[in-house]
């Protein structure tokens, strides 16, 4: 027995000491590697725990052994944190940066946009053809929208209820999903807003200023002017005369519309005809920017009732209908009177 400790003894702790030293110096080298190329994708999927994430890394050869992407997972007390979804990893980037990654969350995140002034009709064909929202939803989903919503407005039409905006957010993000987050937002603001509101007739509930902001989006060429259309219809509104406005009855021929209005299309009644019905639309006839919500409850000041456009962007305001008149034959008709067929 004394023979075998002074004899293997020794050499057992050379062993393990040069396995010991060994591991050392690999565990070293591993943490100091660093990735050669982009990795544009690499996804965590929900339920992974690290040992499927290291097997995985190492079999698409980002970082390998697996074995020692866990230990050092564990040694960092970050093997229970990574979360799921999709990450791009960057040139450079040493295992312990891969890690702190993965715990961050930062996940990759993709945009779409949803403009100022389109028709809830537009806006699903924008999801629909967006490759990257998971899409869920049928053409009789998107008829019943608001009532697959999470919101008090289940009994309502779509149109003006989603916020024109660009949106960011991670892969396997649903179409409905997408749709929630932007009529949230449209909520927000809308409330926020008439919390802070100046009492105007005809402005009885938030839904009433959807409406009016949606027509002073499709009404205004110039940003500045803005506030001065909501004057205008915030006046007419008060003193109960028709609005008048052309993009609601353009929204009221629906595929009618071929690109001009007719005479005969102003006379002709629908529910959307400012020019035959008086007080607001039925509905919003598109989704209002937030500078059109804000104008719809801080309209200009002014007694204006009339606005014609000068051709380059902007608007003429008018008082009263003969000044109105004058704009008109200015603007719109080359200053030939003789083919005003105007009336108020």
């Amino acid at each position: 027995m004394r023979f075998f400790f002074k004899v293997f003894l020794p050499l057992f702790l050379v062993v393990v000491g040069a396995v010991s030293f060994y591991a050392y110096t690999q565990f070293n080298e591993f943490k100091n590697t660093s990735l050669s190329n982009d990795v544009d994708s690499f996804e965590i999927k929900k339920g992974s725990n690290i040992k499927t994430v290291a097997n995985e890394l190492e079999q698409k050869e980002i970082l390998k052994p697996a074995l020692l992407t866990r230990i050092l997972a564990r040694l960092n007390k970050q093997d229970h944190k990574l979360k799921a979804g999709e990450y791009a990893l960057k040139k450079g980037m040493k295992p312990a940066d891969i890690l702190s990654l993965f715990a961050s969350g930062k996940t990759i995140q993709y945009q779409t946009r949803i403009p100022e002034g389109t028709r809830f009709e537009e806006i699903v064909e924008i999801i629909k053809n967006d490759k990257n929202l998971k899409q869920t939803l049928t053409d009789d989903d998107y008829k019943n929208i608001m009532s697959k919503l999470k919101t008090k407005y289940q009994h309502h039409k779509p149109e003006g209820w989603f916020f024109p905006d660009t949106f960011s957010y991670p892969k396997n993000t649903t179409d409905l999903q997408f749709l929630q987050r932007s009529h949230n937002a449209m909520l927000k603001l809308l409330n926020t807003e008439w919390e802070k509101r100046k009492p105007f007739k005809g402005i009885k509930k938030p839904y009433d200023a959807l409406i009016l902001a949606s027509i002073i989006e499709k009404e205004t060429g110039a940003p500045e002017d803005r506030g001065k259309v909501a004057r205008v219809f915030i006046n007419r509104l008060k003193k109960g005369m028709l609005l008048q406005t052309d993009p609601t009855v353009i929204y009221g021929m629906g595929d009618e519309y071929k690109g001009n209005i007719r005479k005969k299309d102003l006379l002709k009644d629908t529910p959307y005809n400012t020019y035959t019905r008086k007080g607001l639309t039925p509905t919003p006839i598109a989704t209002p920017s937030a500078a059109s919500i804000k104008a719809a409850f801080n309209p200009a000041e002014g007694d204006m009732l009339y606005f014609v456009a000068k051709g380059d962007g902007y608007s003429y305001f008018s008082k009263t209908y003969a000044e109105h008149k004058k704009a008109v034959i200015k603007y719109l008709l080359g200053g030939k009177a003789n083919r005003y067929k105007g009336g108020q």
